[in-house]
């Protein structure tokens, strides 16, 4: 068919192809796309607003507009289509409307559409934009989801979500059977969930011919691409401007000094416009210290090619590079490494483990998982209980895999339900997880804050006092008569009112799902003397690994399980107080400048020793701290050596090792 036989007769009218051999509506079956000028918004039934046109007009003007038709026709005919389109081209608000204008025309007979995103900022930005573009109401034909936060509805059509959101929510429809077309966007950022997602999409869609995926990437990684799924159709969209690249002459020392002159020296020449700066920070896990390094690395040739796309989009505009252009071209690395190369992998095996249940444990990764943080990650799972004798999940791994937290925190909130300190975990769980509740200080109002938290914190620790902190902000919000009196206690306070309120979300899904797997809840009674014991037993019941001894009495603290020594962070209680105590359980710890522990709560060696897996004890390195828990088992009484002494037995290391294996 001619394309040209395609056309609307009013161009400034948006085209719409719908397939008719999939209609079950009568027409002319030698026709493969229909297109026509509606009045009605066909996702809703309502008259379309003026708005819509005027954004329509926008949208004509992208630069992947004049692909649609491409798009639609390699849409209808295959089961994956690659997108290649520089950053700020329209694929990722425009693509997702095709991919639902075809879902439309099949009547969602195999579902709607899904389009992931790395960062969930971005989720949120581009729904309200395609809601907006769309004509229709977020939350209803278009919606989006994000960690602890979902703004749908059974009905939503067009669903942006996080990739580990739609990572979960393979656990209970492994097979996405909710969706028709799933489209993987900007899968250059090579997250592990995006990752996962490529490598499990593989078997579900041999198994589902029905469903439709698309993936969207920078043009760096489509040859890999092609390589991984096979010669599938690529639709390449370009931007329309170019963009002068300005290099520096020489290598500079202090990055941050020179992007500061940099931008002084802009701002002085009087040129209008806006300044972006990418700062330089990178996280590159380390298995053996299990700990992330705060360390400058370069970026590669991609990113800085991506960023430069992002000015692309305007006719005017440098882009300042602070490396010289033979740096560039002689030591950048061509792609930016997969994040599964460089990151903790220990979620990601819990929901390998998991999804292996319904038969899609397989994966074949784009690029293979550092052998060292995997073997460290099942090592992990093992020691939290979480793998049976087999490797499998055992009943703990598959209640832990529930919650959608790190396994550790999710093991302290299964053992919080034997100690009976459910609700006061909970709070710890949501606290942790939430963005750090203890506002910026401003210059010079350093003395009231610490004046004001000091009104919070505990004698046993930063775990104690963010329950204290949280309980203060739910009996202002209960007490207060306005938003606005919550949100003038928290700048009185210098707390983050979002930060807490998010925590308020966070700790009410961790509750649904108590209550939906039906675990022990017991009646809070944060404050008395058992209470503090036994939230101990349960953060120790997870972080068991995450132990650091005072080794001269001055808080150089060394870890048990490795010889790095940390500090204890500026905003911990015991900083504040001046407190050292000689044991301590930390949340945190990373390298950098100033190696910190954070959140940190004071425990006992006897303690320790009570909850620690005996494998785990026997696994440690020698070292003085070691010797000094080795004295208190030996204190024990006969009766609990004997049981240590059987337990050893029952998990001795090299059942353990066998246990470390990805069936």
């Amino acid at each position: 068919m001619e394309e040209e036989g395609l056309e609307c007769p009013n161009s400034s009218s948006e085209k719409r192809y719908f397939p008719e051999s999939l209609d079950s509506s009568d027409g002319d079956e030698e026709e493969v796309l229909a297109c026509e000028d509606l009045e009605l918004n066909p996702f809703d039934g309502l008259p379309y607003s003026s708005r819509y046109y005027k954004l329509l007009k926008e949208r004509e003007d992208l630069p992947i507009w004049k692909e649609k038709y491409s798009f639609m026709e390699n849409l209808l005919q295959n089961q994956i289509v690659i997108v290649s389109g520089d950053a700020k081209c329209g694929k990722s608000s425009q693509v997702p409307q095709w991919c639902a204008e075809y879902c439309l025309s099949i009547h969602y007979q195999h579902g709607g559409v899904i389009c992931t995103q790395v960062h969930k900022q971005t989720v949120v930005q581009l729904a309200l934009r395609v809601a907006d573009e769309m004509d229709v109401n977020i939350g209803h034909e278009v919606g989006y989801v994000i960690p602890f936060e979902n703004c749908c509805t059974n009905e939503t059509i067009l669903r942006y979500c996080t990739d580990d959101m739609l990572q979960r929510e393979m656990m209970s429809n492994p097979f996405l059977g909710s969706y028709g077309v799933i489209i993987l966007d900007d899968i250059h950022e090579r997250s592990i969930a995006t990752d996962v997602l490529l490598g499990l999409l593989k078997d579900i869609l041999l198994a589902r011919p029905e469903l439709k995926l698309i993936i969207n990437s920078s043009p760096h990684l489509i040859s890999k691409l092609n390589s991984y799924y096979g010669n599938v159709p690529v639709i390449e969209v370009k931007n329309k401007h170019p963009v002068e690249v300005v290099y520096l002459s020489e290598a500079q020392k202090d990055s941050f000094e020179s992007i500061l002159r940099l931008i002084f020296e802009i701002h002085h020449s009087g040129e209008k416009g806006d300044i972006v700066v990418f700062l330089a920070c990178e996280q590159v896990y380390n298995p053996r210290i299990r700990a992330n390094s705060l360390v400058m690395q370069p970026i590669s040739q991609s990113q800085a090619e991506i960023r430069k796309q992002i000015l692309g989009s305007s006719s005017s505009g440098k882009f300042f590079c602070l490396y010289t252009e033979e740096f560039a071209s002689k030591d950048m690395t061509p792609l930016k490494p997969a994040e599964m190369q460089e990151a903790n992998l220990t979620s990601m095996v819990l929901f390998m483990k998991r999804i292996d249940i319904a038969g899609l444990g397989h994966c074949d990764f784009m690029n293979r998982p550092a052998p060292e943080s995997l073997m460290q990650a099942l090592e992990d799972l093992d020691y939290l209980a979480a793998l049976d004798n087999d490797g499998n999940l055992s009943e703990f791994g598959i209640i832990m895999s529930e919650f959608p937290l790190d396994p550790q925190l999710s093991k302290s909130i299964l053992a919080s339900c034997e100690f009976d300190c459910v609700d006061e975990v909970l709070t710890i769980a949501a606290m942790v997880t939430a963005p750090n509740c203890f506002s910026h200080v401003p210059h010079g109002a350093e003395e009231a804050a610490l004046t004001c938290w000091k009104t919070f914190l505990h004698p046993e620790g930063d775990h104690f006092t963010l329950i204290s902190i949280y309980k203060a902000y739910q009996d202002t919000t209960l007490n207060s008569s306005s938003e606005y009196c919550v949100e003038k206690w928290c700048r009185d306070y210098f707390l983050n009112c979002s930060a807490l309120r998010m925590a308020d979300v966070i700790r009410a899904e961790l509750l649904e799902i108590i209550k939906r797997i039906e675990l022990p809840y017991a009646e809070p009674a944060f404050g008395s003397k058992e209470n503090t014991l036994n939230i101990k037993k349960a953060l120790l019941s997870g972080y068991f690994m995450q132990i650091a001894r005072d080794v001269d009495g001055s808080g150089n603290y060394l870890m048990l399980t490795h010889k790095q020594v940390a500090q204890l962070h500026p905003l911990s209680g015991y900083s504040i107080t001046k407190k050292m105590p000689e044991w301590v359980l930390f949340h945190k710890f990373s390298i950098s400048e100033n190696n910190y522990i954070r959140i940190t709560s004071e425990i006992s060696p006897e303690l320790f020793m009570q909850l620690v897996p005996q494998y785990y004890f026997s696994n440690l390195p020698p070292s003085e701290s070691k010797d000094i828990l080795q004295q208190v088992v030996d204190h024990l009484s006969p009766v609990s050596t004997m049981n240590k002494e059987q337990q050893m037995c029952e998990t001795c290391p090299e059942t353990a090792e066998q246990r470390c294996t990805l069936q």
